[in-house]
């Protein structure tokens, strides 16, 4: 059936025509809504410090905004106005809260979620780190797409990283919502050498779960030996020739993936295909 509401967050100009192409197919293959979110940031005022902001900074601050967000609009628009399916442009001011909490905020009314990469060099300060909390908070399954992405349409194959976790199940049947029909799935489980080969009952199920949808799945296993296993999946993902990975994200606290590093931060930082990951 497909995502019928698709929320495509648009932070900068520059990423804007990439995420645009991961969204748009989707979008026209489900039939979705399609809304494109930008937020204008807040200028911060800190009560503890006593300061004259004249007139004129604020409204050169007010025009840089607004000129962004048109330019948003313009690519936005050029991606869309030859579409079937509806789309809209939402322009959202920020206020007190984050650019990330005004996205959470549209993210639970959507079936999924679009965002690029961080950009720090880009990236307003509002902004950083939004696609982690967003993941975290909304509740919704996330895209991260790579900056300057250009490869193929998603959901035609997947690599699915699956564990013995809530977050990999949920991931699994979110995927559901945008592969194409009769596409391929790779069901991909990380392992190290001590553990039981036969140990995959879960594994059989979600596989043969995913095929009465009428795709074709394959199941692997690979040895983790020694490697990241973000570093695993992304050269599985490579050498299958997938168009997307999905997984898992963040089932660890916040301390532990601070102290042992994470998979789902790894991705994030370091794919180069367009990653689905649902918490």
């Amino acid at each position: 059936m497909g995502p019928k509401t698709i929320l495509v967050c648009l932070t900068t100009q520059e990423h804007a025509a990439t995420l645009l192409k991961v969204a748009v197919p989707l979008a026209r293959r489900a039939g979705a809504h399609l809304i494109g979110l930008h937020t204008l940031e807040a200028l911060e005022v800190y009560p503890g410090i006593s300061i004259h902001i004249p007139d004129h900074v604020f409204a050169s601050f007010s025009a840089s905004q607004k000129q962004t967000a048109q330019e948003i609009k313009e690519i936005f628009n050029a991606h869309t106005r030859s579409e079937d399916f509806v789309s809209e442009y939402r322009l959202v001011q920020a206020h007190s809260n984050t650019a990330a909490e005004r996205m959470i905020e549209s993210a639970r009314a959507a079936d999924l979620v679009i965002m690029a990469h961080e950009d720090k060099d880009l990236d307003r300060y509002d902004q950083r780190r939004a696609q982690e909390a967003v993941i975290r908070q909304s509740g919704r399954p996330v895209i991260v797409v790579p900056l300057g992405y250009d490869g193929p349409e998603v959901g035609h194959k997947a690599l699915l990283g699956w564990s013995e976790t809530r977050e990999a199940g949920r991931a699994a049947h979110d995927m559901l919502d945008i592969m194409a029909p009769g596409s391929e799935i790779v069901a991909l489980r990380v392992k190290d050498r001590a553990q039981d080969e036969l140990h995959d009952s879960d594994m059989l199920d979600v596989t043969s779960a995913l095929a009465r949808h009428g795709h074709k799945v394959d199941l692997r296993h690979l040895d983790q030996a020694g490697q990241a296993i973000a570093d695993v999946l992304l050269q599985c993902a490579f050498e299958e020739g997938a168009d997307i990975v999905v997984t898992g994200a963040f089932g660890h606290s916040n301390a532990y993936d601070f102290v042992v590093g994470a998979t789902s931060k790894a991705l994030l930082r370091n794919a180069k295909l367009p990653v689905l990951l649902s918490k």
